[in-house]
């Protein structure tokens, strides 16, 4: 494993900046020997390594594993990180090139792979989102919400696997095209590419699932 980490360009100075910035001073604070910085930085990691390694991975177990590996790591090369601000980056590569290797020594490889929206586990086995209410809105606020994100959840699931990742690192977790490339060893119009696409096939899910069948007119 490399010691160093490479400074990333920022695309979106707004929020990507402020991400950078909370992870950076807790980088900084940590490989210093403040233990309760060290704690907030693995917090933080375990939630990005296990939502992302359940998308890469495809195997729950895999991913428990890949996200305790990535929770080792930090602990122990979090002072040998040279540009802070970079430690996302190669947090997610991290985790990436762990679920590779995982899934290579798998002969019984997923025929799918876990989306990065389903967080629990129904009583028969399928995987299933949380819902969180806000009792803040009104409740036929609450029904639409719920209506739109099941269906940006079923257009998600529907994308393949590289575009649907794409479409979670830049959309979801807010990395920028830069770091999105450098995590999956792509070019950066490779990266504009594949989220045009996603973003058209997301699209033409949504048309379709709004659209009324012939059946129900």
């Amino acid at each position: 494993m490399s010691g160093s980490v490479t400074k990333t360009e920022t695309l979106h100075p707004s929020g990507d900046d402020a991400v950078k910035a909370a992870y950076a001073q807790l980088v900084r604070a940590a490989s210093s020997g403040d233990a309760d910085a060290m704690e907030r930085l693995l917090v933080r990691a375990q939630e990005v390594a296990y939502r992302f390694s359940l998308l890469v991975c495809g195997h729950p177990e895999d991913a428990e594993d890949v996200m305790q590996d990535a929770l080792m790591k930090t602990y122990q090369y979090v002072s040998r990180i040279q540009e802070p601000e970079a430690f996302r980056t190669w947090l997610y590569t991290t985790v990436r090139n762990a679920c590779l290797m995982k899934r290579r020594r798998r002969v019984d490889e997923p025929a799918h792979h876990v989306s990065i929206e389903q967080g629990g586990v129904s009583d028969d086995g399928e995987p299933q989102p949380v819902a969180v209410p806000d009792h803040g809105r009104p409740q036929d606020q609450q029904v639409m919400d719920a209506w739109i994100g099941d269906r940006l959840r079923r257009a998600l699931k529907a994308l393949p696997p590289p575009y649907r990742a794409i479409v979670v690192m830049r959309e979801v977790e807010g990395l920028s095209t830069r770091e999105v490339a450098t995590i999956l060893q792509i070019s950066e119009a490779n990266v504009k590419t594949r989220l045009h696409r996603a973003r058209m096939m997301m699209r033409e899910e949504l048309e379709t699932s709004i659209t009324p069948s012939a059946a129900e007119l």
